[in-house]
């Protein structure tokens, strides 16, 4: 099975090319950005040595779908996808925020909770809730964007007292979140699922505040299935879930959290294409249609660069 895990693309115009834990953008004459969603897959701020078959497709068309199904909340990136593993956009100059947005207490925040937090990035958080519970309302707990490392929580007051984003900007952001999560949550519920959590990027352009990278992937947002949750929550049994979730529980298995001194286990052939199944099988859940694979191509890399060289040809 094949894995695009590494790029190298000189596309006509091209400025410049930053690449990412999992995906690689290009820089077209300032104005367009080539995302290619690679196969490569990260956990605990690690890229594991081995690339997952499909991967990137199956995250570029979850996202380009869910950015197709939002564009009447507010404007986003996205202008085409003219290969599967590719989404071409409008170049915005990103916040160095993420707006995380969360139902239900759960992950970090119930790791926090349980050690008797009570404030997550400046929201007040209710007495004697338990693990998987809904809260009142979503609540919107900014990170701070980092190049490396961990991205920090930061509260909506620091960003705007730091001038990390205009209150105005803000707002709007912050309105945009809760709309886009509201969306994506009523289509996870038509599915069969619940859409737990998730993150937003947003950049500007002209003025005009954007959505921009992905949105509603199993690597950005974590849903659990309707179906014995209520039942799971009652008699304190985990949720059975949506998300990348199995390759870090896998990890800790095998010993690695990314901790001084562990060695990343061996990422086996049969691993890997266990794992590309359970990406497919996310696809299909969560959009409620059949993943076609990407014709088999030799070499993905020269696929990409044609189909995409093609389409900044429509551009010029």
């Amino acid at each position: 099975m094949k894995a695009l895990t590494k790029t190298d693309f000189k596309f006509e115009g091209q400025k410049s090319v930053y690449h990412g834990k999992v995906r690689d953008v290009y820089n077209i004459d300032d104005d367009l950005m080539v995302m290619v969603a690679t196969d490569r897959i990260s956990a605990f701020d690690v890229i594991l040595p081995k690339g997952i078959p499909y991967k990137g497709q199956v995250l570029n068309q979850i996202a380009a779908k869910f950015l197709d199904a939002t564009s009447d909340i507010c404007p986003n990136w996205k202008l085409a996808t003219p290969d599967p593993m590719v989404t071409v956009g409008l170049k915005c100059e990103g916040f160095r925020v993420e707006m995380i947005i969360r139902s239900i207490l759960t992950g970090s925040a119930w790791r926090e909770y349980k050690n008797g937090v009570r404030s997550l990035c400046g929201v007040r958080l209710p007495e004697g809730m338990k693990e998987n519970e809904r809260f009142p309302e979503p609540i919107i707990t900014p990170t701070t964007k980092a190049d490396e490392g961990h991205d920090m929580n930061i509260s909506r007051e620091e960003i705007i007292a730091q001038g990390i984003v205009s209150e105005e900007d803000y707002k709007v952001m912050e309105d945009y979140t809760r709309k886009l999560f509201a969306r994506g949550q009523e289509i996870a519920m038509k599915q069969g699922l619940i859409l737990v959590d998730t993150k937003y990027e947003f950049g500007k352009r002209d003025g005009k505040v954007f959505l921009i990278d992905e949105i509603h992937t199993p690597d950005s947002s974590r849903y659990f299935y309707a179906e014995g949750y209520e039942q799971n929550l009652k008699e304190g049994k985990p949720q059975k879930q949506l998300s990348k979730e199995f390759v870090r529980q896998w990890l800790i298995e095998h010993n690695f959290m990314n901790e001084p001194g562990q060695v990343m286990p061996e990422i086996t052939d049969a691993y890997a294409e266990s794992v590309s199944e359970r990406y497919i099988e996310l696809y299909e859940h969560i959009t409620g249609e059949a993943f076609q694979k990407a014709a088999d191509s030799d070499d993905l890399a020269a696929r990409i660069e044609d189909n995409v060289s093609n389409y900044l040809k429509t551009r010029l």
